[in-house]
């Protein structure tokens, strides 16, 4: 499909339409080829006409914050959707929840947390990426995970249908939720706890602290690329079966910490190569079958 979309193809929008547009510049490992085309709706009336009226063969993906994604390097078909807009980055209180656009960036949730107290919300503050990418893939540290917080969930469908989702509606399981391709996240409702703002600063500061002191910083990666299988660790497995000193072209493991993928180059296929020797290699060594945390779409 690539370059096959028009103008002619795609409804009237209020948002912005980009054709061919590379995608590495949206990723956490800079890497990857083009979209056929990006959408960037206004609001949500925008990205429901948008549904409503594009040819149903046309596929759809919505991007995120990029940063647990690996776009391979024959891009995205279809059009690619991204809620960058204010519209779906807002954030509000009422009475105890904390009403957050689903394009929000988690790191840009620590002021709002801190200066009103928002307690047991603090994890998310040091997640990568954005609310809804975080509900989509239920992302967690510090002994949390977003099963914990999430009291509803705000959807539309790619037929262009609202509905709202309750806690239980959302399959959550360890880094697993049932969101589909079919469903768009628009805003996610969390529950919070009252606390002292200091503390709650502080426990901010502590988990930012932690990932600078023991996590890779500056480089290009997507952070954990595999899931800790039940009852192990990933990055130790890795360790043991020699995964930590594997290269591929521009991709190995970070010293620091070998569940971190480390990108130098600019090749997709580089690293999903390496992730699949580390999986083989790890298979052998233990037996056991390291799944990946990291997302990889696109044609090769």
């Amino acid at each position: 499909m690539n370059g096959a979309l028009e103008t002619d193809n795609l409804p009237k929008v209020r948002g912005e339409y980009k054709f061919s547009e590379p995608l590495k510049g949206y990723t956490w490992l800079n890497v990857g080829g083009p979209a056929d085309v990006m959408f960037f709706p206004v609001d949500e009336d925008d990205l429901r006409d948008f549904l409503q009226q594009k040819d149903k063969n046309i596929p759809i993906f919505i991007l995120g914050g990029g940063s647990n994604l690996l776009v391979r390097d024959g891009g995205i078909g279809g059009v690619v959707i991204k809620l960058k807009n204010t519209s779906f980055t807002q954030c509000r209180i009422e009475n105890d929840m904390l009403y957050c656009g689903a394009g929000c960036i988690n790191f840009n949730l620590k002021k709002i947390v801190a200066e009103n107290g928002l307690g047991g919300l603090e994890f998310l503050c040091s997640i990568p990426g954005t609310v809804g990418g975080a509900v989509r893939g239920n992302a967690g540290c510090f002994g949390s995970d977003m099963s914990r917080v999430v009291s509803q969930v705000r959807v539309i469908s790619v037929d262009g249908k609202v509905r709202t989702l309750k806690n239980a509606d959302c399959g959550f399981a360890y880094r697993h939720s049932n969101f589909g391709n079919d469903d768009i996240i628009l805003e996610v409702g969390l529950q919070f706890t009252s606390q002292d703002k200091n503390e709650v600063a502080k426990i901010i500061e502590q988990n930012a602290e932690y990932r600078r002191t023991h996590q890779p910083q500056g480089i290009k990666t997507a952070g954990s690329t595999f899931k800790n299988p039940e009852g192990f660790a990933a990055w130790k497995l890795i360790k043991e079966a020699g995964g930590d000193t594997m290269v591929c072209g521009g991709a190995k493991m970070s010293a620091q910490h070998c569940n971190f993928l480390h990108n130098e180059g600019d090749s997709a296929s580089d690293i999903e190569k390496l992730c699949d020797s580390i999986v083989a290699a790890v298979k052998q060594k233990s037996g056991v079958t390291l799944e990946r945390e990291v997302k990889i779409i696109g044609r090769e």
